[in-house]
């Protein structure tokens, strides 16, 4: 017996904020979800699995219009025409009081209800399927308790929309323990809501398989789904991750430290992007680069940031023939300074020193003075740069702690320029 466990497809996800920067592939990356979906339907296929289990979050939240329904229901018919069942619950982006369209589902669906637990038997194969869909957004009960113990002689899968005990990044929707899973005798739980695969443990299997496809520069890396075998009387035989994403997302990391010139610079990246693109195949790569250390190229990185990101985007692009973007570049290097003097000295950068180093060790001063100073002008620009990954996004003491940083950057970097005169 062989099944396809997915969750948090996330179809039509709106993908936010991409069309604030230049040349973002905003279309591609929104057809990313559909595509990564239809590659799930294409393995189960290929792999002739007997069913598919879809663990919550299917969808985005309401439609805009019945096009993203249409488009799941025309995937599940090409699982019907190959004899594949469908056992989906829905999680808290599409719970049953959020979605105010539907369609009809091809009969090879089975969706679990709302109201309480249900089991599905595939007698043939010798399988006991639980599960329960989210009958609203917040659901803060513990589901797993209610439902029914193992059927013995089977093999039993629990199909669950939760963050267990809490996940980072993750609202702590239908909180539950590992130990409460296991205490239900299952063979397998098949786990949504969070974006990070992890087999959580194997005796039984406790598994959150990840989204299908990355959304943003937080869920970087391989996403996609599992496919697991297994026979009643004997258990999981295997548990394979298979990918599916068709654009991937990755943080990449570049220390300055023994670079000397913008060539060194330049070469370190792209020889960073060409290994990133033979592990990521033919998909699309979105790139979030970040500088960091401390060395000769910190006054030319601080001091003419646009220009910079203009000229890596276009030693990425070359790096790999089109198929990788940068999607934003972080600016985390050091002057080459004796802090710890200039703070000593007794005039305005000694102070200016000591003000920063003050700021930067207490958050909530640093807070009331971007309220003071910065609100007003905050409150001025497009909603798109006032977004949570913004350092415009005042309530947001990381933000705060990035903005504190890049001034300060800039303002060594003119000391470091003056300095060398």
């Amino acid at each position: 017996m062989r099944f396809i466990h997915c969750a948090d497809l996330h179809l039509d996800s709106p993908l936010r904020g991409l069309e604030v920067y230049e040349g973002a592939p905003a279309e591609e990356m929104r057809r990313a979800t559909r595509r990564a979906f239809a590659k799930v339907v294409d393995l189960a296929i290929e792999r002739a699995a007997d069913f598919v289990l879809i663990a919550g979050d299917i969808f985005d939240g309401d439609w805009p219009d019945f096009n993203t329904g249409l488009y799941f229901a025309a995937q599940l018919r090409r699982l019907a025409d190959a004899d594949i069942r469908v056992f989906l619950s829905y999680g808290n982006h599409d719970a049953v009081s959020k979605l105010t369209r539907s369609v009809p589902l091809p009969k090879n669906v089975y969706s679990f209800p709302a109201n309480r637990p249900a089991t599905e038997l595939i007698e043939s194969l010798g399988v006991a399927i639980h599960g329960q869909s989210f009958a609203s957004e917040a659901v803060t009960a513990d589901l797993a308790a209610a439902y029914p113990a193992a059927h013995a002689g089977l093999l039993n899968i629990g199909v669950l929309h939760t963050a267990l005990s809490g996940r980072e990044g993750h609202q702590p929707y239908a909180p539950t323990t590992p130990e409460r899973l296991a205490d239900k005798g299952y063979d397998y739980w098949a786990l949504g809501h969070v974006h990070t695969r992890e087999i959580v443990r194997t005796s039984p299997w406790i598994v959150f398989p990840g989204n299908t496809q990355g959304r943003h520069a937080r869920e970087t890396g391989a996403k996609g789904c599992m496919l697991v075998e297994g026979e009643a009387g004997v258990g999981i035989t295997s548990v394979e991750f298979l990918a599916t994403d068709v654009a991937r997302w990755h943080q990449l990391d570049i220390d300055i430290a023994a670079l000397s010139s913008a060539d060194d610079l330049h070469a370190a990246v792209q020889a960073e992007v060409r290994a990133l693109q033979v592990s990521a195949a033919d998909r699309l790569l979105a790139l979030r680069l970040t500088l960091s250390g401390r060395g000769p190229l910190h006054h030319a990185l601080v001091a003419n940031r646009e220009a910079l990101r203009a000229q890596l985007a276009a030693s990425i692009g070359e790096a790999s023939a089109g198929m990788a973007w940068l999607e934003k570049v972080r600016i985390k290097v050091t002057a080459p300074l004796d802090l710890a003097r200039l703070a000593e000295r007794d005039d305005p950068i000694g102070l200016l020193i000591r003000s920063l180093e003050s700021l930067a060790a207490d958050p909530a001063t640093l807070k009331a003075l971007a309220e003071s100073v910065l609100a007003d002008l905050g409150q001025k620009l497009p909603a798109e740069l006032r977004g949570a990954d913004s350092a415009w996004a005042l309530d947001s003491a990381a933000a705060l702690a990035d903005a504190l940083a890049n001034a300060r950057e800039r303002l060594l970097a003119a000391i470091a320029a003056e300095d060398q005169r």
